[in-house]
Formats: C-alpha cells, sequence, structure tokens
C-alpha cells in the first residue's frame, strides 16, 4: 500500500469495528482510572477478553486501589484473577507494581512511557494502553494484532512489535496514534485472521498487499 492510503484506510476500519464488541480494556478505560486500565492490561496479557472481563471485574469488587491491592492476600488475588493465564505469576506481578506505586509514585499511576516500563512487568504493549487509554495521550499501542496487520497491509517491513511501534511513529500520522490500536485489534479477531483472513470480506483488500498471506477465504 501507499503511505497516502492510511487516510482511506483509517475511516474504513472506523466504519467496521462498530459491529464488533469493544475489547475489554477499552471498556474499563470510559472509567478514566488509569489503574483499572494498567491492571486489566496485565491479566490481558495471553488471555481472551472474556475470561480478562470477568477477573477484573471480580478483583475489582476487591480492590481499586493501589493501597486496596497490596492489602489483599497473594491467595485472595489468585483466586479473584483465575482462570487468567499465568494467573499466579500475574498475581504477584499485581501486588509488586501497587508496591511500587505506592513506593515510588504516591501511589498514582504514571503517564510517562518511560516510568511505566520503570515498573516491574510491565512492557511497551502495557505501557502504551495505559498511555492512550488512561490518560488519553499520544502513543502507539503494538500487540501481534496491529503487528500482523500493518505487515500484511505492506505499511511497515518489520520482524516485531517493537520494530513495528518504532516503524509506526516514524511514519503513521499521529493523530491516528491513540485509534490505531482500537481498530486493527478487532480487526485482527474477528476478520484479518493470522492464518486464512476473511478477504473476500475485507473492506480494505483493495489497498493490501497480503503479504505473509498463502490462504485466505
Amino acid at each position: 500500500m501507499r503511505d497516502a492510503d492510511i487516510h482511506s484506510i483509517v475511516p474504513i476500519l472506523k466504519r467496521e469495528v462498530r459491529r464488533w464488541k469493544v475489547p475489554v480494556v477499552g471498556v474499563v478505560a470510559e472509567d478514566e482510572d488509569p489503574f483499572l486500565v494498567l491492571v486489566s492490561t496485565l491479566l490481558s496479557l495471553r488471555t481472551k477478553d472474556a475470561v480478562t472481563e470477568a477477573a477484573g471485574e471480580r478483583l475489582f469488587k476487591l480492590a481499586r486501589t493501589p493501597e486496596a491491592l497490596l492489602k489483599l492476600p497473594l491467595k485472595t488475588i489468585e483466586r479473584a484473577i483465575y482462570p487468567v493465564c499465568f494467573y499466579r505469576v500475574k498475581a504477584k506481578t499485581l501486588r509488586g507494581v501497587a508496591r511500587d506505586l505506592i513506593d515510588r509514585f504516591d501511589g498514582r499511576v504514571p503517564d510517562d512511557l518511560d516510568a511505566l516500563l520503570s515498573l516491574k512487568g510491565v512492557g511497551r504493549k502495557t505501557a502504551n494502553l495505559v498511555v492512550t487509554l488512561g490518560f488519553r495521550k499520544p502513543g502507539i499501542c503494538v500487540d501481534i494484532h496491529v503487528h500482523r496487520i500493518s505487515n500484511r497491509l505492506g505499511y511497515v517491513r518489520t520482524k516485531t512489535p517493537d520494530e513495528t511501534e518504532a516503524a509506526l511513529r516514524e511514519k503513521l500520522p499521529r493523530k491516528y496514534w491513540m485509534i490505531f490500536n482500537d481498530l486493527l485489534v478487532p480487526y485482527g479477531q474477528n476478520l484479518c485472521a493470522p492464518v486464512s483472513p476473511w478477504c473476500s470480506r475485507c473492506k480494505i483488500a483493495a489497498y493490501c498487499k497480503k503479504r505473509g498471506v498463502t490462504r485466505s477465504r
């Protein structure tokens, strides 16, 4: 695709994703609480949205602040978030993040990418989601869907999500930074699948180079 095609693709994606459920972290972000966004994002790693949503609801009934979370016994957190993937590890990560927020940031989630990355267990995807969804500040969150579709379209040519983020920061118009993840995640979950994507149903197929696609529907 040509770089200028992004201005045609984004409006199409905006229309298309309305028919699918908003990813769970986006729903949580409606509360405008960066801590809830941070916790939900950590829970969501390698976990389906339905499981993440249920786990988050159980945990947030017990604790909605770093102070309240730190007071919970580890076993209580584990029971609340089960069966998210690696729930025991995530329970320890959540307590560690809560303690770090209290000790280093006066109990508040920082709105700076580098500060967020200094929290143990917080990677670039999580940090960018907190910046964009929790604070409504410009950032580019790149998960596997954003990485795959950006390369499939031919908009970037990268090997890892981190490389994709760097490439998008160079060429993606800044006005699209905050919404790019919100558009490509549901598109990747529901239509532009990793294997055998629904190219026959895709409204942006005319712009797509279909890089890496060997079979489609």
